[in-house]
Order: C-alpha cells, then structure tokens, then sequence
C-alpha cells in the first residue's frame, strides 16, 4: 500500500513531454498552413484524376478494403449474398440446359421426321428453286477412256468415281483433283479364262451404301463384284442368258439386283456369293433398272413399253403404261416417285399408286431431222437427286436438260441447260447434291447408230451452285433500313 504513494525515481518524463510538445507545438505551428494546402490539393487531384493515389502501397489498401466490407457485411449478409449469387448461377446453367437440350429435341424430331417421310416415299426437299447455272469454265472434262463411256456411279461418300465403257475398261477416279486412282484393263475378245476383268461392252455399274462393293455387267452376260477400296476382284456371277444391262444394291444391305437383255430379273446375295431367286414378266429386253432401301426395285422395258415395280417379299409386280417408244433408262426419286427416259423424246415422272404417269414431257431435248421428217432426241440417261424435287435428262442435243419436280410430283418444270457436247450416256447427282456427273461418248451406249466426232469420251463433272435466299433477305432488309 505504502509504496503506491511513493515516486519512482528518475527523470521527470512529465516535463519532458511538455517540453516537446511545446516545442512541437511551436514547430506545429509554423507547419499547419502548409498540411492544410497539402490536404486540399490531394483532395482536388482525387476530384480531377483517378490515376493520382495519395494513400500508402496496395497491400495496406488491400488490408483496409477488407476491414471496411467486414465491417460494412454482417455475416449473415455475406451468406445472403453468396446464396443469391448460387442461385442465380444455377439458374443460368439450367437455362442454357434448357435451351440446348431443346435445340436437340427439335433437330431429333425434324430427323426423324424426315426419315419416316422418306421411308413413306413422300419425303421431298425444295432444292430446285436455289440451283444456279453454273459457270461452263468451272465445268471439268476427266478423259481416261478410249471409247464412249456407257456407265457410271458415285461413291457414297462423294469423294470417288468409278466409270465403265465400250473398251472394256473400268477406272476410279478422284473428285477432288480429277486424277486417275486406278485403272482395270480391258481385255479382248477371248481372253476371258485368263483375263481379270471385263472382256466386252460394260454396260452398267452399282456401288453398296456402305462403299464396300462394287458390281458391273457387261455384253458377255457377267456380273464382276470388286472391292470398291482397292479395285480387286472378288466374285463372279453368271447364270444371265443375255447381256446384263441394270445393277443395283438395295440400300443399306448387301442384296444385289440385276436386269438383262434376257428378260429376267436375278437377285444376289453378295456377302454370301450366293445366288437367291429370278424374276420374270417383261415381254423384251429390260433397259434399265434401279432400288432404294425397300425390298423392291423397279426396271424399264425397252420397247414392251412399261415400268414395272417388283415385290421381291410377296412375289408380285406392278406393271405401268405410258410412254409411245422404247424406255431406255429408269431412276427413283424416292420410295414412291421415279422418272423415265424413252427414245420418243419424253420424260416421264411417275408415282407407283397410278398406273399412268403423273407428268409427261414430250420432245424433252427437242427435234432433229430434216423439215417434215424430223425426229425427236432420244433421252439416253436420267437422273434424280435423292429424296428432292430436282431431276436431270441427257441425250445427244449438246445439252444436259435440269427439271424441277412441282409439288407433290404433279407437273415438270424446265429448269436450265448445261452444254456438253455427245451422246450423254449417263448421269449421276452426288449424294450432297453438290454436283453432276455426265458420261459421254461419241456413240449411243447401246449402238452405233450416229457418230459425233467432235465429242470427247470422258465426264464432265457439273457444280451445282445454290443461291442464299436467307442472306438476300438480310441484304435487302439492309438497304430498306430495316
């Protein structure tokens, strides 16, 4: 007790403290003034510009940020607003979900609904009213053959083509840069025991769905099968009492169907090498023959003048009437709808519900002759742009003739022409629709009936341009002031 009366000894600190602060208040003093300018012009260089810091380094601004939100935050604030900020984040996340997942839904449902369409054989895409004409300098001239080129086909993918001709030769050809990939020779007459390959006229060529195999026919009633990849010969199918002139692959399967001068129709198991049943009805030589994914197929029938539909399932067949002259070449536009060439100069679009055709052109390429004997252009090849409204007719006129088909196949419009000079034996559309291939000679591909020398034997390769309607309407918006 007694000692907390009691002073420490030492220095008196109490007066040293006063006599500092009256010395700092002295130097104080003399210093206010220039503290307080100091003070306005920090205050006016803040107004002024952001970039001017009168406060220490960034940590220690960093530190005292963080002191003020703890103070200014509760921490049940601080919970409230991460919460909200969850919450609004999963809302967008579910949103965007939202929205992708119906995107899917409709591509999905437009799908299937295309494919139930075109298994229906009603499937039928407006193409023809964006094609332009192309340009004849982009048009390509591949030249490999020695004789006219009879036949044709494209791969699925669009990236080959493989032609057949008169020589007996079978070449694979890429698109891309139009060079030869491979070349199977033509042998002569006689050679066909030693001979890999053709030894007569191939008249027609088909390629699987899948671009697995590849079959050809020819005047010496053989059907070939190769590998499609490598060209190498696989199998040989005889048992045709007549030149084999149609061939086609059932669509998704490995089934083949082939047509021949004798009347008949084979059906070929090809992963089996196997032969599977014979067809018959046509009263003369079938001249063309094609199929889709149904088990079925449809041939023309020369000059017994009808189409024929062929059930392979139930054993029957639906025959149609129509043309006035012999009918050359036949193509599906889908399951329900095909079109047909004759030597009258028609093209014909035909439904297989009526036994009559839908829409008949006549003179489809015009006439030739002299004045009172003239003659219509025999159509030698059509062709049809799968599951689309948009078809395409070749004779010997110098022109390739594109159709579009009306609405529901009711009527035939000319499009436009596309020169190419010789008897167009051939045509095929790429599955993409992007281009047309024309094979050509200088002679009909069943005969020697006229010769045009200034043709050249080879494949005129067509790009088939569209317009961008949607884009148009943009540009047009835009000059309006829309």
């Amino acid at each position: 007790m007694s000692s907390f009366f009691i002073k420490k000894k030492g220095p008196p600190k109490v007066f040293k403290k006063s006599e500092n602060s009256a010395g700092s208040k002295r130097k104080n003093d003399g210093d206010t003034g220039n503290k307080l300018k100091k003070k306005l012009n920090s205050k006016h260089n803040e107004e002024i510009s952001s970039d001017s810091e009168t406060e220490g380094p960034a940590v220690h601004r960093k530190r005292r940020a963080n002191v003020e939100e703890e103070f200014d935050e509760t921490p049940q604030e601080k919970k409230l607003r991460l919460a909200k900020l969850y919450l609004d984040q999963l809302r967008d996340e579910e949103e965007k979900k939202a929205e992708e997942e119906s995107f899917e839904t409709d591509l999905i449902a437009g799908r299937l609904q295309e494919e139930v369409l075109e298994q229906k054989g009603k499937l039928q895409r407006m193409v023809a009213k964006d094609l332009l004409p192309p340009d004849t300098s982009e048009i390509r001239l591949l030249r490999g053959h020695k004789l006219p080129v009879t036949c044709l086909v494209i791969s699925p993918d669009d990236k080959h083509i493989f032609s057949a001709a008169k020589d007996c030769s079978i070449i694979k050809w890429d698109v891309e840069n139009g060079k030869r990939l491979h070349t199977i020779a033509g042998g002569r007459k006689g050679t066909e025991d030693r001979h890999v390959g053709h030894t007569a006229h191939v008249l027609c060529i088909s390629i699987s769905s899948d671009g697995k195999y590849l079959a050809t026919g020819d005047m010496n009633k053989l059907i070939m099968i190769w590998e499609a990849t490598t060209c190498k010969h696989l199998y040989k199918f005889t048992g045709h009492r007549g030149p084999v002139s149609g061939l086609s692959f059932r669509r998704g399967t490995h089934d083949l169907y082939s047509a021949s001068h004798d009347r008949s129709i084979k059906v070929w198991n090809v992963d089996e090498n196997a032969y599977v049943e014979t067809l018959f009805g046509h009263q003369d030589v079938i001249t063309g023959l094609d199929s889709g994914s149904r088990e079925r197929c449809v041939t023309a029938g020369g000059r017994d003048r009808t189409v024929r539909v062929w059930k392979i399932a139930e054993e029957s067949q639906l025959v149609f009437h129509g043309h006035e002259g012999s009918i050359d070449c036949i193509q599906l536009i889908n399951e329900e709808h095909m079109i047909t060439g004759a030597d009258d100069g028609s093209v014909s679009l035909w439904s297989v519900n009526k036994k009559k055709p839908l829409s008949t052109v006549k003179a489809a390429h015009g006439r030739h002759g002299d004045s009172g004997l003239e003659q219509p252009y025999w159509v030698a090849a059509v062709a049809a742009l799968q599951n689309s409204d948009t078809v395409a007719s070749g004779s010997h006129n110098s022109k390739v003739q594109l159709w579009k088909c009306g609405q529901g196949f009711r009527h035939l419009e000319p499009l436009f022409s596309i020169p190419v000079i010789g008897f167009v034996n051939s045509l095929k559309f790429s599955s993409s629709g992007k281009f047309l291939v024309a094979g050509v000679g200088q002679e009909h591909r069943l005969g020697r009936w006229w010769r045009l020398k200034e043709a050249k034997n080879g494949l005129y390769i067509i790009p088939l341009k569209r317009q961008q309607p949607e884009q148009e309407e943009v540009q047009n918006g835009e000059e309006n002031g829309v």
